[in-house]
Order: structure tokens, then sequence, then C-alpha cells
């Protein structure tokens, strides 16, 4: 594990409790989330990553971006890295508190590759499903992959679920493989 890691994880651990103190646990998940693909944008990434620009300045075109738009906790951690010239973890702390956050409250979540978008209906009911095998609440993400042919694969975690037809073709292929041996 990286130094970088390690250093993401005690800041995300530091702002769970803040904000499990608080009882703001999600808002402050979908705040971080919302930060760090607005950072990701090619030249606010560049801006944060310059050396030319000093911290202060950083900070000043930051706050002014999120002051009053953010909850506290998520401010003070932003200034934070940023004074500390340690901005280039959010990412990493970003996934790091979804991790703590997720393993407090019982959630999981479950990325869902199909061929089509689903409808909420959809997205509850493999909630459900998955939710009843895993006794955890189930967050669902859906990616649309058209190669899958048909069926859905269900990511948790380090466990995938592939119920996919491509999939199953491949497994059919290998058995035949295996017989032909």
């Amino acid at each position: 594990m990286s130094r970088e890691t390690v250093a993401a994880k005690r800041y995300a651990k530091a702002l769970y409790e803040i904000a499990a103190a608080e009882s703001r646990t999600l808002e402050v998940e979908e705040e971080l989330k919302a930060l760090a693909a607005a950072f990701q944008a090619g030249d606010i990434e560049h801006f944060l990553a310059s050396p030319k620009i000093t911290e202060s300045a950083k900070w000043e075109a930051i706050s002014n971006a999120i002051e009053g738009k953010l909850s506290k906790p998520v401010v003070s951690t932003v200034k934070l890295l940023v004074e500390r010239g340690r901005i280039g973890l959010l990412p990493e702390l970003v996934d790091a508190y979804v991790s703590i956050s997720s393993e407090a409250l019982g959630l999981a979540n479950a990325l869902v590759t199909t061929t089509y978008p689903l409808s909420e209906e959809e997205k509850q009911q493999v909630a459900a499903e998955f939710g009843a095998l895993l006794n955890k609440k189930i967050r669902v993400e859906n990616v649309i992959d058209k190669s899958l042919l048909g069926g859905m694969k269900v990511r948790i975690g380090d466990t995938l679920y592939d119920g996919s037809l491509a999939g199953k073709l491949e497994r059919l292929e290998k058995s035949f493989r295996r017989q032909a041996l």
C-alpha cells in the first residue's frame, strides 16, 4: 500500500468520524463525489497540479467556488489538503470514505453492467435480491456494455456475479474444451 493511499485513508477516516458525529455521512459522500468529479475536469486538474501556483492561490480559487455550497467538514478537509499540497489525494480519499461509510452503514455498492439502462424498478429488484444474499443494503450503479449480448454482470466489492450471455457462452466453450481433452 502506497504512502498516498495510507494518507488518503487517514483523511477519510477523520472526515467520516466528523460526518458521523453530525449525522451527515451520506451527504458528505455525495459532496465528495461531486467535488472529485469537478476537480478531474482538464483545466481544473492542471491548475491544482501546477507547482507554479501557490497553495494559497489554489485555496483562494477553490474556496470562492465551494464556500457556502458544501458542508463545513468537506470544505475544511479540502482546505487541509490544499494547504499541505495533497489535493491530488482527493480521488483516493473519496474511495476510502465511500468504503468506510458503506461498511459502517451496512451498505454495499453494486456495479451492475447490462446491455441497456435499467429502470428504477429493475435497480430495486437487483438491490433486493443481492441485499438478501449479502444481508446488506445495496446501492446500484448501472453501466452499459453492449458486448454482453444479454443478461448482466454484478460486481460487489471483489466478487463478480456473471449472469451475462457472453459469460455463459465463455463458460460453455471452456467446458467443451475440457471434455475434448
